[in-house]
């Protein structure tokens, strides 16, 4: 128990001191997430809070957890010091989606072959438990990269990537802890701690954006968490079992791992590489009906924790009933607030002498800084 609580508080102090002086240096030397077309921010805001969550992550975990009794952590410490440089270079000179990807597949197989994250059963899924090696490696490279593209592709709005991940890091050290996987309850709560003391600074209107360093990051430690928490749950001899423990898994993720799959789905049905640029994601589409930052943040966590509670109390179903179950409420919940009407909106560029002579509330939004002059009268 002192290591993690150590391992929470040192992650929260270290990202906590971090983040303004990396908001002064962002500033100082112009390293913003600049607006365009796609991105919903009006105003440049720095991007680079993933330096700040990598620092207090890092150096909590290098403080609490010893190698001696957890070998495989030297690899995952490499691993996200791989992701840690890629999201770097991409947050200030933008990377290709062919070389980001080749660099998570090294961080991959850092984790694969060094670190022994390794998806070696179905559980039952289809009637399918061990699996040839061949099948074993492909699945498990696939999981790992979904969900580090996951976190990234979710970072979409202010709180959202980092709520869901204090969230997802919070479930799975609490069950580690419980299991008595004190290691792997630490790697989780640093996680946790360092976005805990992040999202205080990217809460709505966000005064820095964790940006690929971050976001890379959180699927990285996600996809190692996952991955022990389905071999570990469904183990003989488990102190806490689950028997249908990747449903259990996917539900912890539903949110992330839906929007991604759902997205990449609909570009690769379009004829577009699923890593191009669009609107299609579930939190812009939230925000076309009308909600806030802070609504859509909240609301997606409050459904994240909603399918956690629903495959909890299901855990007795077989995995062949309830991935289903997961599935068809994530595809029901789906369609329910994409057939819900967006709000109706006027798109014109004005100037700001127009906007201040308006006598009454307007649906007008302005596409220039006018916008911000009419905000501050």
């Amino acid at each position: 128990m002192e290591i993690i609580l150590l391992a929470t508080i040192l992650a929260f102090v270290i990202t906590f001191t971090a983040i303004p002086v990396i908001i002064n240096v962002s500033e100082i030397k112009k390293l913003y997430d600049l607006p365009n077309a796609r991105k919903i921010h009006a105003m440049p805001v720095p991007s680079l809070g993933g330096l700040g969550i990598f620092a207090g992550f890092i150096i909590s975990c290098l403080m609490t957890i010893s190698f001696s009794s957890a070998p495989g952590f030297q690899y995952y410490f490499a691993a996200a010091l791989v992701i840690f440089f890629l999201g770097l270079k991409d947050d200030i000179l933008i990377l290709t989606p062919m070389k980001k990807i080749i660099g998570q597949i090294i961080a991959a197989f850092i984790i694969i072959y060094k670190g022994g994250i390794v998806i070696k059963s179905m559980h039952g899924f289809f009637g399918v438990n061990e699996l040839p090696e061949v099948i074993s490696l492909t699945l498990t490279y696939l999981t790992v990269i979904v969900i580090i593209n996951s976190f990234n592709l979710i970072d979409g709005v202010d709180g959202l990537a980092a709520g869901l991940g204090i969230f997802t890091t919070l479930t799975f050290g609490v069950y580690f802890y419980v299991a008595a996987h004190a290691e792997y309850a630490a790697l989780a709560f640093a996680m946790c701690g360092s976005l805990l003391a992040f999202l205080i600074f990217n809460r709505s209107p966000a005064r820095i954006f964790m940006g690929d360093t971050g976001s890379l990051l959180i699927g990285l430690i996600n996809a190692i968490l996952v991955v022990q928490f389905i071999n570990i749950a469904d183990s003989p001899g488990a102190i806490v079992p689950f028997r249908a423990s990747p449903a259990i898994a996917i539900a912890i993720l539903i949110i992330p791992l839906f929007d991604t799959l759902r997205v990449f789905s609909i570009r690769i049905f379009n004829r577009r590489s699923p890593f191009s640029p669009d609107r299609n994601h579930i939190h812009h589409i939230l925000l076309d009906r009308g909600m806030t930052h802070k609504a859509v943040s909240f609301t997606l966590i409050v459904v994240n924790i909603f399918f956690v509670a629903v495959a909890y109390a299901l855990s007795f179903l077989s995995i062949n009933i309830l991935i289903p179950v997961m599935i068809a409420l994530a595809f029901g919940g789906f369609t329910l607030v994409y057939l819900r009407k967006p709000r109706l909106m006027v798109v014109a560029t004005v100037d700001s002498e127009d906007i201040l002579q308006l006598s009454k509330p307007s649906r007008i939004m302005p596409l220039t800084p006018a916008k911000k002059a009419a905000e501050r009268n």
